[in-house]
């Protein structure tokens, strides 16, 4: 692509973005619903300025601006990507979606779905008019998930799903669930199957669990005789795990960025540096006064920066090679403990502050730093746990035998 060809490009993009971007977005705290970046059907034809922020975004594909046009998306190369993302970057634009449907769910139908399912659910998870969970891990199936016990049924014209799910994050939101089920008892890996379920089916029961951060995103979610046509298989029965182990390698690398993309420091907006210059203060030279903690901030941020460029030449290598590989447990990995290690600073440099649980004289940011430290303790064991990443690597990239 020519430096002209993009340049042009680039142009088009800062105007349209500076033009379409509602005028609300651009206050300190914008008036939205904290939920509308996910989607949804109870936000479509919202005039929340974050869903119409959206939808402009997504009448030019730029939801998902490298899927292809004939499902919704952008259509754009590697090369227009990078610059759309740098103008969002530079300009301070809000991402239009946040959504596993465009993380998880999208890149593995591009990949494993039928044409007919392609498009009939690529294009609204493009328009956030889905929201969407992942029924993966189960009460007897964490790290070795392939042993889920989720029945799904052969009925002739329907599949019978019974069976239960556990750490499924937003279920009691979300309005579809991409799970994974067993179609076959007599193997392990090659009886697992991946299946499409409308949450609104009857027999579908969520339970939200309230954790130690004082938050309930994860949910217990039951499915008692929930009927799903056939046509909700994706690929042949004993495939799901197949398409399992790709969606896993997008959500590490999706996890990754969301820890490093810098938009929240330990639950904390902002820089972990100005916020431990607030807390701290400086010395006469201008730095941060407790030169052992400068010293570890500085390597954290160091880490973060080159996680970043790391995603960025994965991005390139998985755009070339057709998805991502098992550099995604190494990427995951880093994130997990760099961002649990930025979350504990965050702490640190509050001091007594940073350990807050309410009341009138704690602030909302220092009350946010300790939730967000006990909420990074998940970092390590959502989208696989480093124990598992660390097989991974060990065998896929090492070459390792199994013990």
């Amino acid at each position: 692509m020519s430096d002209a060809a993009l340049d042009a490009f680039r142009a088009e993009a800062r105007a349209w973005l500076a033009a379409n971007y509602p005028t609300e977005l651009k206050l300190a705290n914008p008036p939205i619903d904290p939920d509308a970046e996910w989607g949804g059907r109870r936000f479509v034809g919202s005039s929340d300025p974050q869903c119409v922020w959206m939808r402009r975004m997504a009448e030019r594909g730029w939801t998902a601006p490298q899927w292809p046009r004939a499902y919704g998306g952008g259509g754009l190369g590697l090369d227009h990507a990078r610059v759309l993302a740098e103008e969002m970057a530079a300009g301070g634009y809000r991402a239009p979606l946040f959504s596993f449907g465009i993380l998880m769910l999208g890149p593995a139908l591009l990949e494993f779905a039928s044409e007919a399912q392609k498009l009939e659910h690529l294009p609204k998870i493009v328009r956030g008019e889905i929201r969407w969970c992942q029924g993966y891990s189960e009460p007897g199936a964490g790290s070795d998930l392939a042993g889920l016990q989720t029945r799904c049924e052969d009925k002739g014209d329907h599949w019978l799903i019974n069976g239960s799910k556990i750490w499924t994050s937003y279920a009691d939101q979300a309005d579809w669930c991409f799970c994974l089920v067993r179609t076959d008892f007599s193997v392990k890996h090659g009886g697992v199957s991946f299946v499409l379920i409308d949450m609104a089916s009857p027999g579908v029961e969520t339970r939200p669990i309230p954790l130690i951060s004082g938050e309930s995103p994860f949910c217990e979610t039951f499915f008692t005789d929930v009927k799903i046509p056939k046509a909700n298989l994706v690929g042949e029965p004993g495939a799901g795990w197949t398409i399992a182990k790709r969606l896993l390698q997008h959500e590490r690398t999706n996890i990754a960025a969301s820890f490093g993309a810098g938009g929240s420091v330990g639950g904390v907006a902002g820089d972990i540096s100005e916020i431990a210059r607030t807390y701290v203060g400086v010395d006469a030279a201008g730095r941060l006064a407790d030169s052992d903690l400068r010293g570890r901030i500085a390597r954290n941020m160091i880490d973060f920066r080159a996680l970043a460029l790391t995603l960025e030449r994965q991005a390139a290598e998985s755009h070339a090679t057709g998805g991502p590989g098992a550099a995604s447990s190494v990427i995951k990995v880093c994130a997990a403990a760099f961002a649990q290690e930025r979350a504990e600073l965050v702490v640190e440099a509050m001091g007594a502050r940073g350990l807050a649980w309410g009341g009138q004289s704690a602030l909302p940011d220092e009350i946010a730093a300790v939730r967000g430290n006990l909420r990074a303790k998940a970092n390590s064991i959502e989208g696989g746990t480093t124990e598992i990443n660390l097989n991974v690597i060990a065998k896929q990239m090492l070459g390792l035998p199994t013990p």
